[in-house]
């Protein structure tokens, strides 16, 4: 394959979801790499649908799992190049990050143990929904706008930084923290450690159910200090106002707990 913008070898606006790997640029390709996240997302999002209780408490932090280092590591790596390499990249990742900063509201209502049963399965059915959404503008019109400025070489490039930052991004929903460098980034570190030590405290709790008191005792002191971390003024630089404003049916905000 030569390196040139991948993009001028299919359609305009043609989107990732029917071009084949090769065409993307290979598994290298952060395209690839996304398009492979899409595709376990979908698998998340099925069994989402169909389970409660316990059970569905597995499926969301195998979601949270996937979809908060995933998210991050676009707003670290993909869409500052976006902004830069697209004329109208400005606009196409700030919807983007609306999107993203719903599924942080959604999931840390989720979180919440004092949910009323008519409210957890509209919030559910709402996270659906702006994943799906989410994933239809950027394989539909995000990607396909990178792809177009970007060679191989490039995208091959960007894969690789994209790998490492969702290797080691926080895995739970942060609002308050800036969705944009440079806030982001020096979040990443101190809420990474945090978000994967409430993990081990859920996974004990779920194996264990004679456990779960002391590990959401554990959970619970965890997320407090995640909120400390967040709420440093540091980790909101850079952020673009206009993400907190929520298109429809928005979901407060409330401090980790």
């Amino acid at each position: 394959m030569t390196d040139r913008p991948t993009g001028r070898a299919v359609p305009h606006g043609t989107s990732l979801a029917h071009q084949s790997h090769a065409a993307l640029g290979g598994p290298l390709s952060v395209l690839v790499r996304q398009k492979r996240d899409h595709v376990r997302l979908d698998r998340l999002i099925g069994q989402l649908k169909t389970t409660t209780g316990r059970e569905q408490d597995r499926v969301l932090l195998q979601l949270r799992r996937l979809v908060f280092p995933h998210a991050f590591a676009e707003e670290s790596v993909l869409w500052p190049v976006m902004r830069r390499v697209v004329p109208d990249g400005e606009a196409l990742t700030r919807q983007v990050e609306q999107e993203h900063q719903e599924v942080n509201e959604l999931v840390l209502r989720l979180d919440e143990e004092q949910l009323t049963p008519s409210e957890r399965p509209r919030l559910v059915n709402r996270l659906i929904k702006v994943l799906r959404e989410d994933v239809r503008d950027e394989e539909d019109s995000l990607l396909p706008e990178l792809q177009r400025e970007l060679t191989v070489s490039e995208l091959r490039r960007l894969g690789v930084a994209w790998e490492v930052v969702r290797r080691t991004a926080p895995t739970r929903p942060h609002p308050v923290v800036s969705r944009r460098p440079p806030g982001n980034v020096l979040a990443a570190l101190p809420l990474s450690v945090l978000d994967n030590a409430r993990d081990l405290c859920e996974v004990a709790a779920l194996r264990a159910p004679r456990a779960a008191g002391p590990m959401h005792l554990t959970g619970r002191a965890l997320g407090r200090a995640a909120t400390r971390v967040e709420r440093i003024g540091l980790m909101r630089r850079g952020e673009n106002p206009t993400t907190h404003v929520a298109e429809s049916d928005p979901a407060p905000s409330k401090p980790s707990t």
